[in-house]
């Protein structure tokens, strides 16, 4: 058994708060409203997650020295904005080598730095790692087979947290890719997004399926610029998160989308969403690192001029398509 602590009530961090009370840790779930832990303390629901009952031994708490001291892992399942400053919160209160991994997903648009990046930056003294892959909450709460890939810098960290996570449904692989896993987790949401308003435009599974293929030569591209290594955009992190996002009801990035393709504004798109679309977040992140490695990335930029240029959503989808003729794959010879 271990002493494990998520940083965020979210969706994905009480389903993973649930899934470790399931096997067998000693778990403190914690939120920064106080607010929010009454009201699950005396329901034994957490409303982001339906009916789902929480676990009677989960701890829950507002209080950051409760759930930092004394604990095996602290996982970061707050959203990607939040995560610097929940990090620097928190610092002085980590002692050295403790051992962290983020859940969250996002590339933060002022440094351009991962998740990881981040708490590295802000918590020096611990061992940081990444678990990501195809996973809605609602299905990992409800104990659906799922499979994630679990990374970090050293063999004994990513060991260490698929030995915590994995069970019967939930399957733990490990890489040593960082940089390939964050940013496929990343740049992900933001294709998500163009997948969506093509479903709200009313586009078919040919387009989806357009979407899904371009976008992965986007992130790929950007990956493989940054350190990270093609192989892992095969993998869970990189084709199976995608695939998941850009058509699952239960993605927010990719209901965003849709509501933006049916007419919304972004604006109103994410409030009927009703959480984070981190997609929105990652989007001028993504558009900057393809100018700093000089990379095109059509979808991204269309994707961003949705967003924040007012471009209707039909006439993003159609200057995709009326792009000059070229090669699918450069530099594979005739």
């Amino acid at each position: 058994m271990a002493n494990v602590t998520v940083l965020g009530s979210g969706s994905w961090g009480t389903a993973l708060a649930v899934l470790l009370c399931g096997n067998g840790h000693d778990v403190i779930l914690w939120s920064y409203l106080q607010e929010e832990v009454d009201e699950m303390k005396r329901t034994h629901r957490n409303l982001k997650l339906n009916d789902n009952l929480l676990p009677d031994k989960l701890h829950l708490t507002a209080d950051m020295e409760e759930a930092t001291t004394n604990r095996d892992l602290i996982v970061f399942a707050v959203p990607s904005f939040a995560t610097r400053q929940t990090a620097h919160n928190v610092s002085s209160l980590i002692p050295e080598g403790q051992q962290v991994i983020t859940v969250s997903k996002g590339i933060e648009e002022e440094t351009l730095l991962t998740q990881c990046d981040i708490i590295e930056q802000e918590i020096p003294q611990a061992q940081v790692g990444i678990l990501s892959g195809p996973s809605h909450a609602e299905e990992v709460i409800v104990s659906l087979p799922t499979a994630v890939v679990a990374g970090a810098k050293t063999r004994q960290l990513a060991v260490f947290t698929q030995e915590i996570f994995m069970n019967d449904y939930f399957r733990v692989y490990t890489s040593p890719d960082v940089v390939g896993i964050e940013v496929g987790g990343s740049l992900k949401n933001v294709i998500a997004l163009a997948s969506g308003m093509a479903g709200g435009l009313g586009y078919g599974d040919n387009a989806r399926a357009a979407l899904i293929t371009r976008g992965l030569r986007e992130i790929t591209a950007i990956a493989t610029a940054m350190g990270g290594k093609a192989e892992t955009l095969g993998g869970l992190a990189g084709v199976g998160d995608l695939i998941v996002t850009c058509s699952s009801l239960h993605s927010r990035n990719y209901m965003a989308g849709f509501h933006i393709g049916e007419g919304d504004t972004p604006k109103e798109a994410q409030d009927k969403v009703g959480m984070v679309v981190e997609g929105v977040y990652s989007a001028k992140a993504g558009l900057a690192l393809g100018k700093k490695f000089g990379i095109e990335l059509p979808i991204i930029e269309k994707v961003n001029q949705v967003l924040f240029e007012d471009k209707p959503a039909r006439d993003g989808v159609m200057e995709l398509m009326k792009r000059d003729k070229k090669s699918e794959i450069e530099g594979i010879a005739w």
